[in-house]
């Protein structure tokens, strides 16, 4: 890859730090989707010894792509977002793929097809923690910031995606944990 092909690939993912997600951070911004994706990079880094027998720098790579998409849609909240919406972001996802390097080009089209089959241990890895730093965010945010349907959500979210593994249902339980907490606060 030329340092050209290496600065436009990057320009593109500089798009994820302007974009904007559903959420707020902790000092009341809203959270960017590069954060979003970042975050849950440290969080497959932080859990390879819970997972010996998957590859976790695969993991870790499906997460730091999986919301590339959204530099060309934007971001479009889960309770919002149609499976037209998916597809949408796909297309256009797979449509810069393939104008990228050769070598990058297959990676990044072997991951997408891998995350999108969620039938390997490390698609269910990212996908679940994609799900969790979601809730986690949303536990940190000011519970002013949650729409009424959040309340709900926060409990239920991505629990079918943790049901794979004991661990992460047990990181799902302590986040409901932190949740029902910070309900009880605010009531």
């Amino acid at each position: 890859m030329t340092q050209k092909e290496l600065i436009d690939i990057l320009h593109v993912a500089e798009r994820l730090k302007c974009s904007t997600r559903h959420c707020f951070t902790s000092s009341g911004r809203r959270e960017s989707v590069a954060e979003h994706s970042w975050r849950i990079a440290l969080m497959a880094m932080l859990l390879k010894n819970a997972f010996p027998e998957a590859d976790m720098d695969r993991v870790i790579r499906m997460c730091l792509i999986h919301d590339l998409g959204e530099a060309f849609t934007g971001d479009i909240p889960t309770f919002e977002k149609t499976q037209a919406d998916e597809q949408r972001e796909d297309e256009m996802y797979n449509a810069w793929v393939q104008t990228l390097p050769e070598g990058i080009r297959e990676d990044f089209t072997a991951l997408l097809l891998e995350m999108n089959a969620m039938q390997t241990t490390e698609a269910r890895i990212y996908k679940a923690l994609d799900k969790m730093e979601a809730v986690l965010q949303h536990n940190e945010s000011d519970i002013s910031t949650w729409l009424p349907l959040e309340y709900d959500l926060q409990l239920t979210y991505g629990a079918e995606n943790v049901a794979f593994s004991p661990y992460m249902q047990g990181l799902k339980d302590e986040l409901n944990r932190q949740t029902r907490e910070k309900i009880g606060e605010n009531q």
